[in-house]
């Protein structure tokens, strides 16, 4: 038996999410069918479960097979049969025991809005149109309460005895032109973390709520003192980080 790791990028609109779900098309159904017809069963771990709508540039999964496979080959015949909207950007053999999921060091997101009166019709799959004004300092410096170790019970769909302390390496906010971006790096995260996070931050920018009420949010673990989410379409899964010795 050998251990496969596949690079993913796609476009999420169309799909419900990347998890199986019986009689819906996902992400992992359509790529478990396109493996099946190259290489047989397989089951796929994936390094992060993203939602209905939710992009991906470097998304990873995981797989073990007793195929011989030529990756490159492999890689080349998935994108033939998912692409435009699923890309496999590369596929490589890793060291026994690799996980997508478990072996991975951290998580980056990235969630772009477009800031400017109008809409654009290019841009709608890929960003949220925010039609105000936004106040970037004060964006940034909420997303700097954000940094280090909490529990996110205020920012996570509620789930029952779900452990929501999450450590965050880096959080901020980038401007280019009308595009304005949240990056976000953590070890992991929970259901919807990201996209409350920038729904908050958007009321910060707004002039809803002072960024200095945003470690009184983050203590009051109590997902009704952050209502509110992002649409899912500006969020993608940017970058997964894994060892150097098993990745």
């Amino acid at each position: 038996m050998s251990t496969y790791r596949l690079d993913l990028a796609y476009d999420g609109t169309g799909f419900h999410g990347w998890a199986k779900q019986p009689a819906v098309r996902t992400i992992q159904g359509e790529l478990e069918a396109a493996l099946q017809r190259r290489i047989g069963p397989v089951e796929t771990v994936v390094a992060g479960r993203t939602d209905a709508g939710v992009h991906a540039r470097g998304q990873v999964v995981s797989f073990v097979t007793e195929k011989d496979i030529r990756p490159e080959v492999l890689a080349q015949s998935l994108t033939k049969m998912l692409a435009p909207e699923v890309v496999v950007r590369e596929c490589r053999r890793v060291p026994d025991g690799f996980s997508a999921r478990f072996s991975a060091l951290h998580r980056s997101y990235r969630y772009r809005l477009l800031s400017r009166p109008e809409p654009d019709p290019f841009l709608f799959r890929t960003t949220w149109h925010i039609r105000y004004q936004l106040d970037l300092e004060a964006m940034q410096r909420a997303a700097g309460w954000i940094v280090g170790e909490h529990d996110f019970a205020s920012f996570c769909r509620r789930a029952k005895r779900k452990n929501t302390v999450r450590r965050v390496l880096g959080s901020e906010w980038i401007r280019d032109g009308d595009i304005v971006e949240f990056r976000i790096t953590a070890t992991s995260f929970c259901h919807q973390m990201v996209r409350a996070l920038v729904a908050l931050c958007v009321e910060v920018g707004r002039g809803k709520i002072s960024a200095d009420e945003v470690p009184a949010i983050i203590a009051a673990r109590d997902r009704a003192a952050a209502t509110g989410a992002a649409p899912p379409r500006g969020l993608i899964l940017w970058e997964v980080g894994y060892p150097a010795d098993c990745s």
